[in-house]
């Protein structure tokens, strides 16, 4: 046993022996001289008692603590019984070896004795275990609630990781198909052309696979994609795809859900591009406000309405990543004035992002 377990077991005898040897002063009427000789007596029959008990609680009491009521208080008592009798037999046969009690008094101070010890371990012993009882159902609930918190923070977890995978194994395949497809129609019109953009499209495949094992990507990485991209399908487009980047350099180190803003763009470039002979403008932008930064794209191009996104689709896809991995904090802006329209995304603005 440990020191501190021996401490305990010196406290616990010597709390028992004051008050057994302060009940014993109350039941006689003892001359001042004999109260230090009960209190040594009482001390004594608690450390031959109470020694053995916590000895044999603690090698044997975790088995009996597990059995089912009432078994598991039987033993218990039986066991603290049975210590206080043989602590009180062992007590009255030392005190005839010493000369202290006359031999033909062994059974008689034996027999007095032993009937107020046991009820008095009864009481002390079965309040202890049942504090010990009570004490350990608490900790065995609190272990349960902690654990069950934890299984669930890990299915959180586990549930967002799959989301953002599902949502992110639609968004560069979708990406990878629309480049694949401008490099394919430049082949037999411009194959010098097409062989450069090869040489983009592989700088934009080492960036996304840099970004596959990450969820978030500095937007410096994005608008380094962004801009390829963009040279890319201006290959295709020729004039009718112009844009531009203003984004502050303090900006740039922010973190952003990984290829949010080129899904942004390649929105911008599908339907404000494509589909018109003038072609569209497009203009990339970030900005800090009210703690938040905002990334924006914007184009001249006929705009369109939160409510016409749909479910599956890029847009759809990033508004549940900014969810995911912002919470209700993020959020996915759709507006139109003076002719342009404008899609945006909102976050949180963190500690090393400012500056």
């Amino acid at each position: 046993m440990s020191l501190k377990q021996w401490r305990k077991i010196l406290v616990c005898n010597f709390t028992a022996s004051v008050i057994a040897g302060l009940m014993t002063v109350t039941i006689r009427h003892v001359s001042r001289a004999e109260i230090f000789g009960h209190f040594m007596r009482s001390l004594v029959i608690a450390f031959l008692i109470g020694t053995p008990i916590a000895l044999l609680l603690e090698r044997f009491g975790a088995g009996m603590y597990r059995r089912r009521f009432p078994a598991n208080w039987a033993l218990i008592l039986l066991t603290i019984l049975g210590c206080s009798f043989a602590g009180n037999l062992a007590y009255s046969g030392a005190s005839v070896a010493l000369g202290l009690l006359a031999p033909h008094d062994f059974w008689t101070s034996f027999l007095v004795d032993a009937q107020f010890c046991a009820v008095f371990t009864l009481c002390f012993g079965a309040s202890v275990f049942g504090y010990r009882l009570l004490r350990g159902e608490l900790e065995t609930a609190t272990l349960e609630l902690q654990n069950r918190q934890l299984e669930e923070e890990r299915a959180r977890k586990l549930a967002v990781e799959a989301q953002l995978a599902s949502l992110e194994s639609h968004i560069r395949p979708h990406f990878l198909f629309n480049t694949l497809n401008t490099i394919s129609s430049l082949i037999p019109d411009d194959p010098e052309l097409a062989e450069s953009l090869v040489g983009n499209l592989a700088a934009l495949l080492r960036l996304s696979l840099d970004a596959n094992h990450e969820r978030v990507a500095s937007l410096e990485r994005e608008l380094k994609i962004v801009a390829d991209y963009l040279e890319i399908e201006r290959a295709r487009y020729g004039d009718r795809l112009r844009f531009r980047i203003d984004v502050p350099s303090e900006l740039r180190c922010a973190e952003v859900p990984a290829l949010s803003v080129q899904t942004l763009v390649e929105n911008s470039v599908k339907y404000a591009v494509g589909p018109r002979l003038e072609g569209a403008e497009i203009r990339v932008a970030a900005y800090a406000r009210d703690g938040s930064i905002i990334v924006e794209v914007s184009d001249d191009g006929p705009g369109f309405t939160i409510q016409s996104i749909r479910p599956g689709h890029g847009l759809d896809n990033l508004q549940r990543r900014l969810a995911a991995l912002f919470g209700p904090a993020a959020r996915l802006e759709i507006s139109r004035e003076t002719g342009h329209s404008a899609v945006s995304f909102c976050f949180p603005r963190t500690a090393s992002q400012a500056g």
